[in-house]
């Protein structure tokens, strides 16, 4: 029997928990069961019709074929023109690289800039994707605590402390996966006068959240309150959540050339040029009309609003307002050394999850796994009828306990 010898840069990760438990939530489902499945970050709602229409339109036009590996010159424009209009933010189009969606340009940049040893500053709670890649690219996360009482927000003074030598970048994903935290142009000063006193540490900002903002408006940028930073600034988003395209897998970064030019380099010899359909989509989104972004923020506001207040009025549970996303990062301590009905105390918040989903159907996230326990994320990127059907069985599971 051949032995397979899996690298030690794959064996240092794991899966990522969210697509883990959405497994096992189908999987549920498969064998019969009736789960109501919170877990995935993905909107429920159909692609608006004039981007699948550019979608045919190139297919049926024959652009089907390779493109410049940064991506099309369409794209790269629509997207400068986007960071100017919405960001105020001047990125020249070779300043600018397009990828087979966010995450896959975040693993890029990681991949081209970390040496072993490096560090990156990830503030936790964070996306659960973010320690893992870093390992893979033989970093170090070093993951800062962000707690409830500081909004969830990493402060001047924890920057301050986590900064070493050995420190590549700082990753900033505002509005926050999984708690909908969001920076204001005070905190991001704040941050950059730490960060000013510390040259060797560029920073990412994961803007993919931008316009699911609660609070009015887009989301300030960093280098809105900070221009200064430009040059060891890396800016990612993309067109997965803003218009429910997931699936076309379109990402993209605007940083210095030499930079990007060393994403370009990687990506050359890695995944090639993103889809071609899907660039002629993304450009059709970013240039059209903008009616859906609206819609969809006041679709998540509203089911925000009801889901938030039927997790306060739970004895136990506890949920700070989310300011953006479309996630509810609940406070489950009350939780902890209850008793099930079958005996088991809960421990932790993987206890929790695992009753949950065991007891009334309802998959949702550990707060462990975004790196702050005890806690756990529920997607409200479903139907309200789906969220109100959950919250009812979480109502009743918390009822059962003693």
């Amino acid at each position: 029997m051949t032995s397979i010898h899996v690298a030690e840069r794959v064996r240092r990760i794991k899966p990522s928990p969210s697509s883990s438990a959405a497994d096992r939530a189908n999987q549920l489902k498969r064998e019969g069961r009736s789960i109501v499945s919170l877990v995935v970050g993905e909107p429920d709602f159909d692609t608006p019709a004039h981007i699948r229409e550019a979608a045919a339109k190139a297919m049926n036009a024959g652009a089907t074929r390779y493109t410049a590996l940064p991506g099309t010159v369409e794209l790269r424009q629509a997207i400068a023109a986007k960071l100017k209009r919405e960001n105020g933010l001047d990125y020249d189009i070779t300043e600018i690289i397009v990828g087979n969606g966010a995450k896959s340009v975040i693993y890029t940049a990681l991949a081209a800039t970390l040496e072993p040893g490096d560090e990156v500053i990830v503030p936790a709670p964070y996306w659960v994707s973010y320690p893992d890649m870093v390992l893979a690219c033989d970093g170090t996360p070093v993951a800062v605590a962000c707690t409830e009482d500081e909004g969830f927000k990493l402060t001047a003074q924890k920057l301050e402390s986590a900064i070493t030598p050995k420190t590549r970048w700082l990753i900033l994903n505002s509005p926050s996966n999984p708690t909908g935290a969001t920076y204001s142009i005070e905190a991001y000063k704040a941050l950059a006068a730490v960060l000013a006193r510390h040259p060797h540490v560029l920073v990412m900002t994961d803007d993919i959240y931008e316009h699911i903002r609660f609070e009015g408006g887009t989301a300030p940028h960093l280098l809105n309150a900070a221009p200064e930073l430009r040059e060891r600034t890396l800016a990612v988003n993309g067109v997965s959540k803003t218009y429910a395209m997931t699936g076309f897998r379109i990402g993209w970064a605007a940083g210095p050339r030499e930079l990007i030019r060393a994403l370009d380099t990687l990506t050359s010899q890695s995944a090639g040029n993103s889809c071609s359909v899907s660039q002629a989509a993304a450009a059709a989104a970013l240039n059209g009309d903008q009616s859906f972004v609206a819609e969809s923020l006041a679709t998540y506001r509203e089911r925000r609003d009801a889901i938030a207040a039927g997790i306060n009025a739970i004895p136990g549970l506890s949920c700070r307002l989310p300011e953006g996303a479309f996630y509810l990062f609940v406070n489950c301590a009350g939780l902890i050394g209850k008793r099930t009905p079958d005996g088991k105390v809960l421990a932790t918040d993987n206890d929790v999850v695992l009753y949950l989903l065991e007891r009334v159907g309802v998959a949702v996230v550990a707060g462990t796994a975004y790196g702050l326990s005890p806690y756990f994320r529920l997607s409200i990127a479903t139907s309200i009828e789906i969220l109100n059907d959950g919250l009812a069985r979480i109502a009743k599971a918390v009822g059962d306990l003693a």
